[in-house]
């Protein structure tokens, strides 16, 4: 699937209404004002998914987490316009999201009127299959599917993807699944540090060691400085890998008694 084409303009107009938001985070009617700015430009769910996504995750980094700003019934409080009612949706399960809280997330997803579940767009699918995949439960396989064929090659989508099959550590083949959709388009270029991060996860459990460092260090090489919170999420995943190295090449301590 291809997807749409932005103009220069609609791309800066984007990145306006998230740096207006991002910018005032100690303002709590910043969750508001975003949506506001991506009504006004009518954005559809990938431009909401990418805008909503990365100032849930700035909130967070910075201590203005929107789970302190808003309520689950705020934001599914009926009478919404879509578009607001997506923003809202985007930015609560995404900080769900950063915050590992599975089961909050699906429960909340799972609360919401019969329409509205059957209507969602297919970032707030992702979210919901990650509270899924996070707790290995197997339905969350058939969800993933689902939106594959839905997003395409949609980045935010398939990150969402990658981290449910990353944290569920009990799913059928989830390593294999996790190291086919990390090596996949977007991700084919080797350019993304995240999805290399996440290879580097399914190598290991995979028992290949050595190409899950090659990863994991060229994740490291192409991190952006200054995050320091993933750059030590990367740096637990090369000792993680090393460590498991280590256990399997030691030699195996013989058993048996000698003969009296």
């Amino acid at each position: 699937m291809s997807l749409p084409t932005r103009t220069p303009g609609r791309t800066l107009a984007l990145l306006h209404a998230r740096a207006r938001a991002t910018g005032r985070l100690a303002d709590p009617s910043w969750p508001e004002r975003l949506a506001e700015d991506l009504r006004e430009l009518g954005a559809d769910w990938r431009e909401s998914a990418q805008v909503c996504a990365d100032a849930a995750w700035t909130a967070r980094s910075t201590g203005h987490s929107v789970l302190t700003l808003m309520s689950p019934e705020q934001v599914a409080a009926p009478g919404q316009d879509a578009i607001t009612a997506r923003a809202f949706r985007h930015l609560y399960l995404s900080a769900l999201r950063y915050d590992f809280r599975c089961r909050a997330l699906q429960a909340f997803v799972e609360q919401l009127p019969a329409g509205t579940r059957t209507s969602l767009d297919c970032y707030s699918l992702a979210l919901y299959a990650f509270a899924l995949l996070g707790q290995s439960r197997p339905e969350g396989l058939a969800l993933l599917d689902e939106v594959l064929a839905a997003a395409g090659d949609h980045a935010k989508t398939r990150h969402v993807l990658l981290h449910g099959l990353w944290l569920g550590q009990d799913l059928d083949r989830g390593a294999e699944r996790l190291l086919a959709l990390s090596s996949g388009p977007p991700f084919d270029t080797g350019t993304d540090p995240i999805a290399l991060f996440r290879m580097a996860g399914a190598l290991r459990r995979l028992g290949r060691y050595d190409e899950g460092l090659t990863a994991i260090d060229q994740a490291l090489d192409l991190l952006p400085p200054g995050d320091l919170t993933v750059h030590a999420d990367l740096v637990r995943e090369r000792a993680l890998i090393s460590a498991a190295r280590d256990i399997d090449q030691r030699p195996r301590a013989r058993t048996g008694g000698t003969a009296s």
